[in-house]
């Protein structure tokens, strides 16, 4: 029979790494988010109050200790209004699912990460590209170089499609429709949500330009963009090309 600080474990472990992917269907992103959150509460419940990962329990989460958990991610861990939410949430959705598998063990958990309210916080402006920037960014690319025009393509299609850097990061050939006047991107977004978006000839020539070069044709499985590393490109990738 499992003691109370092994149940606590059990669950999280089957929270994480099943019911969050596989039953949820919770984005990779999201799942990084969330073990990231865990991680930060047994590491504080190690230096604040001397107790290792194996022997938490969900008794040891009462409210008082939720609060100064999430203080201390706001003083020592420096986190934004946000970010603060975003572990709260993570706490939120598995005190649920403890609760619905294992009652009595996960009540006191439950109820008291129910009381704590989420903190206001003031939405970042987006910056955003002028018309007249567009072409200016469009240019700086190095065409002559490989990697300028993957560059130039990626700026191009995040453009003209409005598409998120995961979903651009996540696009193959198999993804992609080409048409007489455009083409057709098929992408899956937040959630599992796919949908389908439409972009112009011009955008259309460039990516069909550049996946020729790029010999992806009968490859269907084939990640549209890469780094030099990896056969699929990440958001930090990304990232690092608009900075």
């Amino acid at each position: 029979m499992a003691n109370d600080a092994s149940k606590f474990l059990i669950l999280l472990n089957g929270f994480l790494t099943n019911y969050l992917p596989h039953s949820l269907g919770a984005s990779s992103n999201t799942v990084t988010s969330y073990k990231y959150a865990f991680r930060l509460l047994l590491e504080f419940m190690y230096l604040q109050k001397g107790i290792s990962a194996d022997q938490v329990t969900f008794g040891h989460l009462d409210y008082k200790v939720l609060i100064e958990f999430l203080n201390w991610l706001e003083v020592n861990r420096k986190c934004s209004s946000s970010t603060k939410n975003q572990r709260l949430s993570a706490l939120l959705s598995f005190s649920k699912y403890a609760q619905n598998r294992d009652f009595e063990a996960a009540s006191i958990f439950r109820s008291s990460i129910v009381k704590i309210p989420m903190k206001k916080s003031h939405p970042k402006t987006r910056a955003v590209f002028t018309i007249q920037e567009i072409p200016i960014l469009l240019r700086l690319p190095d065409e002559s170089k490989g990697t300028g025009l993957r560059d130039k393509t990626l700026l191009c299609l995040m453009y003209a499609s409005g598409t998120r850097a995961q979903e651009i990061c996540d696009l193959t050939v198999k993804c992609i429709e080409f048409q007489p006047n455009g083409a057709t991107l098929n992408v899956k977004g937040k959630g599992g949500k796919s949908r389908r978006i439409g972009i112009p000839a011009n955008c259309s020539k460039i990516l069909f330009n550049y996946m020729n070069m790029q010999h992806l044709e009968g490859k269907p499985d084939k990640h549209i963009f890469s780094s030099q590393t990896h056969e699929q490109m990440s958001v930090s990738c990304i990232e690092g090309i608009f900075n």
